[in-house]
């Protein structure tokens, strides 16, 4: 049957190529329209179909066919918005490709140049060596790089190249490579944004069931393509065939290459090797029925010629002002210009083989200019005739002379005449029925002029560039309109003026402090008492008690503040102090009396016990006299220990554990107590190193001892380790090595010795300074957060600190630490702590200590009427600020880091440019320090001598300082080592993955090491192993030698940074292998670290229970375990849970525990039923209450009991943890977080789990739920949790392993970081483990080797955004400091940072948005508010949607559509509500679909997955508004364009070529061609080429293609919406109806499945929706006076039905949830 199919031609497979693009096109409503870019792009290598971006850059709507240069200009700028964000991809073109475009020669030239261009002018990876995208050199390629994604083209130039770009998609869907469509993307200035389509389950599938038909079509299609070749060729060339063009075309080439040998530039030698080799075959193969004459060809060839010596010397400020001639060519001449394409293609093909002639490539690009040939063909035939004759030149004359002269000596069949005249012939080469000269208008975009508008932050601002600008009088018709404008009957009674609730008041409020309900003080009493128990579990830290401080202090002189009355303690009270410290001392050496010899037996009896007792004893004891008694006697076991397991072992191999355990000891007592060593001691420990075979360490520590001694270091040499001493330490100690401590202890902090990082840090807060904190995760620098707050508490109860986490996750955690930290008294009315996120809120107001979200800091700090609380901030922490990049925070981050005025702490884990942000932030700093210089100055006037008062009662009480400090830390705590985990046997095996196996030898000569790519002491050796095994010669082997090496040699005490620094010398000579030549020797070392074996993906799931399995039995839990989607996450923990119900039913029959929880479950329901009714007379009865409290307590602890009887090898919970919690009679507690959760969707099943120790954790869960998993993984009752990216984030689990269990595109380097972060807790591991399980190979390298995110910068403003500004300035609680708040937002942008340009264009777009504003109504011309600007403001995080939403119902479209059932009525027909809802999904519920899906014949039951376009008047409105926007915009980008430096836009963006030229004054005939200088001022010289104007910036498919690409501005920072958005291409980009049909029909299953998401993905969209519905009824119900109008009425019935349904749906699908 194969072989049938095989042999089936193109026909026979029509079925199949149909069936194939309906199963695309049916995975297109699925597509993730995202970015593609992330901050770590390094780790997301990717690959470019070349031909797909070929035809992408073709059918560019502003592109013209012939205009080549043109077209290389849309491919650079397409490379460089990759490459700018790091990107990093390789474009492939396969060969079999190339026979889709043999029916257009001119096509396969410019494939072939473009091939020559990337290779020769850029850095570009361009692989061409692949036959086919079935080939099995692809199949490897993709196996050994895992590409992130390919970029594929979803239709092709016609329809058997779509088939192609099909069989390339379902291809890499088999290979596990995701799809993005190259056509619909859009770009800001950080991201890229395309359709993703994934490489599902369902796509492999369909791949591989028809592998068979998918490769016999494949082969019948390029069979069926390469015979058209031949039909291609033999219209021109006659019989001559494709291997005789070619030879013909070398010849010609090597004709010339005598002729010329010096050679020339391309573009001149391809027009005469085109021209002669075209003549040549034209006079070979002329027959009757050519039409052109052989003297008319000769003619064209001249015009051809004359054409490149003007390309030679003009460049595009001459060619960019070109006519633009809009005819086409005649018949004849379309013929024998596809055989001259013909002949330049085999010439291009041929250049490879003249390798060693000096052709300039540089203007490969330029080949061609239809354009510039057409403008000369019409001169000649058309204008040549008229009196004076216009002249060439010198120049262009000599060239084009030059050129046909070698034309002439090419031909040597027959005479073609000389150079002039240009025409001998008057045939027409173009057609004359069409016009020929396209006019430019140049009134197409006037520059409009300025309304004039003035206010404080305006002049401020932009009053320098207003004063160039053409302003209107004041009685121009446009200004008086803005007074006599009209308004809407129908608004009459809107009182749009009117303040409306902000964004906070709407936010669900949990409890109002100040009430004073029962039932409100009930549950307050409740939840922080919560709250405290969750951040006890978090972390083990003593509440403290904070009182403020009535005496200020002063600063010394080192910048902490001095100990107050530091000298004056009385000395009784310091003796009595020390006999005090005295008799405490006596009584812990009794106490050590007393367990020493428990402790000795114990580590005799099991030493690896013992000495884990020892330790623990070891962290409770204060006494540094106590510890070192406490060591040498762990010493003296550990030697007792060794003696006799070496006498035990004889020459077997040794326990070295036992020997690292005595080398431990030694270290501590060496580097800790030194000071109470005496020589006894040091005796012993130096018979101790003897033992261990390390004599000349022992001789160095105890000389005398050790003379003499030859006979007995005979003898113990059975107990030597074999090894020299560094050797030892690094291979066998390397994360027990010391790291550099201080020892003396710092006031301020009691918990622990800080390290000179962390002083700084102190030191920081205590002068009120600002700082930047790179630290490591777990590396201890959210402490310095905890000692702001306390700083804060401190000193008065008015001020606040702001804590911004990255998530609401975080939010919670830190809430419920601080809670458990600190209390306060404070004044009625006042908390400690409050929280704020979208969700809900509770003492934010009142509070000293605010833990919130970017965008709900935002709200506060813009909000005018909430700028009181504003000054009360004292510091505001960032935490994990690296994320200013990623689409989770580019919105807010850099907004609130320039409006906060306070000191700040930017806490981040890696930033790549963090000197940048500093010098940043400290230039924001002098801004604010000269803005309350002024504001200072103003008080002290006379007129405001109580403000001044005011002024000064409420700032500090010492002065803030504007430094801004960088403070580094690079050091983890403890050290990572990785693990690849592979089966093997149906067993899972470990494989150490070295990290200098993720390196290449390209790029440590590119770009070194990472600076967090480090190596753990034992890798050094490795390392340093494997070079001298592959180098014996190697000259600085022996210096390197760890027993040599300068800081290892004789130190008994060898530390983590010796360590390092030797690490460092081994990169540093690997680097100089590189540099010297041995670029081999490296390759084979770094392949000799590289490990073998990897997991297969088809073990994925059925090995996984088998790997936690592992990980406990080498005592590697608690594990994370990483998955990225949700089900995985979940079906992950149940086949764990499902191994160790297995093993206890097989060992333990009987056992009957597992059903436990399910029995307290009932009684808890039953307890909550009863509760819930009692609670609705809580006043009544609370004594009842709080018995039924203590009865759940008692059947909580009695499920603690139970999970202690199950054997232990069936769950993974602490038993010892689980026996602390009963024994600590936490019951209670923990009763509290089983009630929270056993009536949630999940509470059942995370119960039953927990039994197990197993956990799962991602955001479709409930808070309640993520907490109890996180609060019982904390306690150790789980000690397994499967995950998504929801814990990489800050949210703080620390575990000893972290397993990445499922490769995703979601794992790129950010969150491999992040998540790798949470392997290894501070002070209970010394050595976090990352295991990766089925990740492939090349991804694993990426993630490990990229480099940490670069901070980028955004383009800061947005038309709502300056309303907001505007608004704030002119209606804030305090005028001068919300000035001052704007001036900072406008004037110090991380883009216009020391960019003096740039900020010439902001304050243009500031005008242009401020006179957008003006003209709708927004401001008036002083930026006061007017009408409807609150309700803009307020939909500020959907522009332009919030202004289009406005201005429909400011034209009264809405009242006209809301019109109820009958007059008087107040309720409004389905009808009515499903157009209502069809025209806000058209605003704000805006997902697109491919363009390429309207060629789809799918049909849905119910359900339409198109949304219908706007109804036709609001359709109206919007093309009416649209158009008034593009006029102002695109008079904004004429203005802009005047000040861009024009010479960056005459060179290609990425290959940096240039096309200046020469402006060849002394020819008339380039005067009057190029003539054009007006209308193309503002858009790109390349673009001009095809012939646009100015006037395509009012084309939305065009804009982004014309704009002058150093403005800096894209079409996106226009506020406008197209009802029919195209794509590049000019093709209607279509909307996903998932709303609409969601309100229609009221289900989610279907709908979810035909609009292509998840049910959880589409549940949180409309709930999205449902809020916006929510939020636009409130405000409308705010403004409007009449309580019965119908837009109110009709918005409010929307609004209550859209939620009843979407309730609904979730009542069905989880029937017991009750939240």
């Amino acid at each position: 049957m194969a072989q049938g199919t095989a042999t089936m031609g193109l026909e026979a497979h029509t079925v199949f190529f149909r069936r194939m693009t309906n199963f695309i096109l049916n995975e297109m409503p699925k597509a993730r329209y995202s970015s593609l870019l992330n901050d770590f792009v390094e780790s997301n290598f990717f690959v470019i179909d070349g031909d797909s971006l070929l035809v992408t850059c073709l059918c560019a709507k502003s592109f013209k066919k012939g205009q080549n240069l043109h077209f290389f200009y849309l491919v650079e700028c397409y490379l460089v918005g990759l490459m700018r964000n790091g990107g990093q991809f390789a474009i492939v073109f396969f060969k079999d490709a190339e026979c889709a475009y043999f029916d257009d020669p001119e096509l396969l030239s410019l494939r072939t140049t473009l091939i020559l261009h990337l290779q020769h002018h850029t850095s570009v990876d361009v692989q061409t060596e692949f036959s086919g995208c079935l080939s099995l050199d692809w199949k490897l390629f993709l196996e050994e790089h895992y590409p992130y994604f390919l970029i594929v083209s979803e239709e092709g130039l016609d329809d058997l190249q779509t088939c192609l770009f099909n069989i390339l998609i379902i291809h890499s869907w088999k290979m596990g490579v995701n799809v993005v469509l190259s056509s619909g993307q859009e770009s800001d200035t950080l991201r890229l944004y395309a359709h993703i389509l994934e490489s599902t389950y369902r796509c492999r599938t369909f791949s591989k069931e028809n592998s068979t038909m998918i490769q016999s079509s494949y082969t019948s299609l390029i069979k069926h393509l390469e015979e058209s070749r031949i039909s291609a060729l033999t219209p021109h060339f006659a019989n001559l065939k494709w291997n005789d063009m070619m030879e013909e075309a070398r010849q010609t080439m090597s004709l010339l290459q005598q002729l010329w040998p010096e050679g020339s530039d391309i573009r001149s030698v391809l027009c005469v090797t085109a021209c002669s080799l075209s003549l040549k075959m034209y006079h070979s193969f002329l027959v009757p029925g050519h039409r052109l004459a052989l003297e008319e060809v000769e003619d064209f060839c001249r015009l051809r010629c004359l054409c490149v010596a003007f390309q030679l010397h003009l460049g595009l400020p001459r060619r960019a002002r070109s006519r633009v001639i809009t005819a086409s060519w005649t018949r004849d001449i379309d013929l024998f210009l596809k055989m001259n394409k013909w002949c330049e293609y085999f010439i291009l093909r041929n250049l490879n083989a003249f390798g060693s002639w000096n052709l300039n490539l540089n203007h490969i690009s330029d080949l061609y200019d239809e354009h510039l040939l057409k403008n000369i063909a019409f001169y000649y035939e058309s204008e040549s005739n008229q009196e004076p004759h216009l002249n060439l030149g010198d120049c262009i004359t000599k060239d084009y002379e030059h050129l046909w002269s070698f034309v002439s000596q090419l031909v040597k069949e027959f005479d073609v005449g000389k150079s002039f005249p240009l025409r001998r012939t008057t045939s027409y080469f173009l057609r004359k029925r069409q016009s020929t000269n396209q006019e430019i208008s140049v009134k197409e975009i006037p520059i409009l002029s300025c309304i004039p508008m003035s206010s404080a932050v305006i002049d401020a601002f932009v009053g320098d560039v207003m004063k160039d600008l053409p302003i209107l009088k004041s009685d121009d018709p446009v200004v008086t309109s803005l007074i006599t404008q009209n308004k809407s009957d129908k608004l009459l009674h809107w009182q749009a003026h009117r303040l409306l609730s902000d964004e906070y008041d709407r936010v669900k409020c949990l409890f109002d402090e100040k009430s004073g309900d029962h039932r409100v003080l009930y549950f307050l009493k409740m939840t922080q008492a919560y709250q405290r128990s969750y951040g006890k579990s978090l972390e083990s830290v003593s509440t403290k008690e904070i009182v403020t401080q009535t005496i200020q202090t002063e600063k010394n002189s080192s910048g902490a503040n001095s100990e107050i009355l530091q000298d004056t303690e009385p000395k009784k009270i310091r003796k009595k102090k020390k006999k005090s410290i005295l008799k405490q001392e006596l009584k812990e050496k009794e106490q050590w009396g007393y367990l020493s010899s428990s402790l000795k037996e114990e580590m005799k009896r099991n030493l690896n016990s013992g000495i884990q007792k020892l330790e623990d004893y070891l962290r409770s004891c204060p006494r540094d006299s106590v510890k070192f008694e406490v060591e040498m006697a762990g010493l003296t076991a550990c030697f007792k220990a060794w003696e006799d397991h070496c006498r035990d072992k004889g020459n077997v191999s040794k326990d070295l554990s036992i020997a690292v355990q005595m080398m431990k000891r030694i270290h501590s007592l060496l580097e800790r107590y030194s000071e109470h060593l005496e020589e006894e001691h040091q005796q012993f420990i130096a018979k101790c190193l003897e033992y261990l075979g390390f004599h000349n360490l022992a001789t160095s520590l105890a000389p005398t001892l050790m003379t003499g001694h030859d006979k007995k270091r005979k003898t113990s040499n059975e107990y030597s380790v074999g090894i020299g001493p560094a050797r030892f330490q690094l291979q066998h100690m390397g994360h027990h090595l010391m790291r550099e401590e201080r020892k003396d202890p710092d006031f301020r902090v009691q918990d622990f010795v800080p390290d000179t990082w962390q002083r700084e840090l102190l030191d920081v807060v205590d002068n009120y300074e600002s700082a930047v904190i790179m630290a490591p995760t777990s590396s201890g620098k959210t402490y310095i957060s905890y000692y702001c707050m306390e700083k804060v508490l401190k000193v008065s109860d008015d001020g606040v600190v702001v804590y911004v986490a990255p998530n609401k996750a975080l939010v919670g955690q830190v809430a419920a630490t601080v809670l458990n930290r600190f209390t306060k008294k404070l004044p009625h009315g006042k908390a400690l702590c409050g929280a704020f996120t979208k969700d809900y809120r509770y003492n934010v107001l009142n509070c000293q200590v605010l833990i919130t979200e970017p965008a709900c800091f935002e709200i506060l700090l813009l909000s005018p009427h909430r700028q009181n609380w504003v000054k009360r901030i004292r510091y505001v922490i960032f935490d994990e600020v690296h994320y200013l990049g990623r689409e989770t925070g580019v919105k807010f981050w850099e907004l609130l880091l320039v409006m906060i005025r306070c000191p700040f702490l930017v806490l981040s884990a890696t930033i790549y440019n963090p000197d940048l942000l500093t010098k940043w932030l400290q230039s924001v700093k002098q801004y604010w320090k000269q803005a309350d210089e002024i504001l200072e100055e103003e008080f002290v006037s006379e007129k405001k001598g109580a403000k001044r008062l005011h002024f000064l009662r409420r700032s500090w009480p010492i002065s803030q300082s504007y430094k801004v400090r960088l403070v580094l830390c690079g050091e983890r705590y403890n050290d990572l080592e990785k693990h690849i985990c592979s089966v093997r046997h149906d067993d899972i095996y470990f494989d150490r993955f070295h990290p200098c196996a993720a390196l290449t030898t390209d790029h440590i000569k590119n770009y070194g090491f990472s600076p967090d790519l480090t190596l753990t002491p034992q890798e050094s050796i490795q390392l340093y192993d494997a070079m001298v095994q592959v180098w014996e010669t190697w000259p600085r082997a022996q210096e390197l030698c760890p027993e040599e090496f300068t800081l290892f040699k004789n130190k008994i005490v060898i530390k983590k940074l010796d360590a390092r620094k030797y690490e460092e010398n081994l990169k540093a000579e690997l680097t100089s292998w590189i540099k010297n030549g041995k670029v081999q020797k490296v390759k084979q070392v770094l392949k000799n670290l590289s490990p073998e074996s990897l997991s297969s993906s088809k073990y994925e799931v059925e090995m996984f229970p088998l790997l936690v399995e592992k990980l406990r039995q080498m005592d590697k839990l608690p594990a994370l375990c990483f998955c990225f989607k949700n089900g995985d996450v979940e079906e992950r923990a149940r086949s764990v849970c499902t191994l160790l119900e297995k093993k206890e039913r097989k060992s333990h029959p009987s056992t009957e525990c597992h059903s436990c929880i399910l029995h307290t479950d009932e009684k808890l329901k039953k307890i909550e039923r009863t509760m819930k009714a009692q609670r609705k007379n809580i006043e009544k009865g609370l004594k009842r209450a709080r018995r039924l409290e203590r009865k759940l307590t008692y059947e909580v602890a009695s499920t603690l009991k139970m999970i202690l009887e199950l054997p232990q090898d069936s769950t993974y919970a602490d038993m010892n943890a689980v026996c602390s919690e009963i024994a600590m009679n936490r019951s209670s507690v923990m009763a509290t977080l089983f009630k929270r959760v056993h009536l949630t969707r999940k509470g059942e099943e995370l119960k039953s789990l927990a039994q197990r120790g197993i956990g799962y954790h991602h955001n479709s869960m409930y808070f309640k739920e993520r907490e109890f998993v996180e609060i019982l993984f904390a306690k150790g009752l789980i000690r397994v949790v499967t995950a998504t990216g929801t814990l990489a984030l800050g949210v703080h689990m620390p575990c000893k392993s972290v397993v990445f269990a499922q490769d995703s595109v979601y794992l790129d380097a950010l969150n491999y970081r992040q998540m790798s972060g949470r392997a290894g807790r501070r002070g209970r591991d010394l050595m976090g483990d990352v295991y990766f399980f089925n990740i492939p190979l090349p991804k694993i390298r990426r993630l490990i080797t990229s480099n940490v995110p670069e901070l980028r910068e955004q383009f800061p403003l947005s038309v709502t955004l300056v309303l907001r500004l505007m608004l704030l300035a002119s209606t804030g609680d305090d005028p001068e400091h919300s000035k001052a708040e704007v001036l900072s937002v406008l004037k110090h942008s991380l883009l216009s940072f020391k960019q003096p340009r740039t900020t010439e264009v902001l304050k243009l777009y500031f005008l242009f948005s401020l006179q957008f504003l003006i003209k709708e109504g927004y401001l008036d011309q002083e930026g006061n508010p007017m009408k409807f600007t609150r309700l803009a403001s307020h939909l500020h995080g959907h522009e332009p949607s919030n202004l289009v939403f406005v201005s429909f119902l400011k034209r009264g479209l809405f009242h006209n559509l809301c019109q109820p059932t009958w007059k008087g009525s107040q309720q409004f027909s389905q009808d009515v509500m499903e157009k209502l809802v069809l025209v806000l999904a058209n605003l704000f519920g805006r997902k697109y679909i491919p363009a390429k899906f309207r060629d789809a014949n799918l049909s849905y039951s119910q359900s339409k997955v198109i949304l219908d376009e706007l109804p036709e008047d609001f359709k109206a409105a919007l093309h009416e508004y649209n158009l008034k926007v593009r006029k102002d915009f695109a008079s904004f980008l004429l203005i802009a364009s005047k000040s861009v430096n024009m010479r960056k836009e005459y060179q290609l963006p990425l290959s940096r070529i240039k096309f200046t030229g020469t402006e060849s004054e002394d020819s008339q005939l380039v005067s009057h061609l190029m003539s054009c200088r007006e209308g193309r001022g503002a858009i790109s010289p390349f673009v001009c080429l095809s012939g646009n104007t100015n006037g395509d910036l009012l084309r939305p498919e065009t804009i982004n293609h014309a704009i002058l690409r150093t403005v800096g501005v894209s079409g996106t920072q226009a506020p406008m919406m197209w009802s029919q958005k195209l794509d590049a291409r000019g093709r209607r980009m279509l909307l996903n109806a998932y709303v609409f049909n969601f309100y229609k029909y009221g289900y989610l299953t279907g709908v979810g499945q035909n609009h292509g998401m998840s049910v959880g993905e589409l549940l949180k969209h409309l709930k999205d929706f449902s809020l916006n519905i929510k939020d636009i009824s409130d405000s409308l119900s705010e403004l409007c006076e009449d309580e019965s109008d119908n837009v109110v009425l009709a918005f409010k019935q929307l609004s209550q039905s859209f939620h009843e349904k979407l309730q609904q749906v979730q009542t069905q699908m989880y029937p017991d949830h009750l939240e």
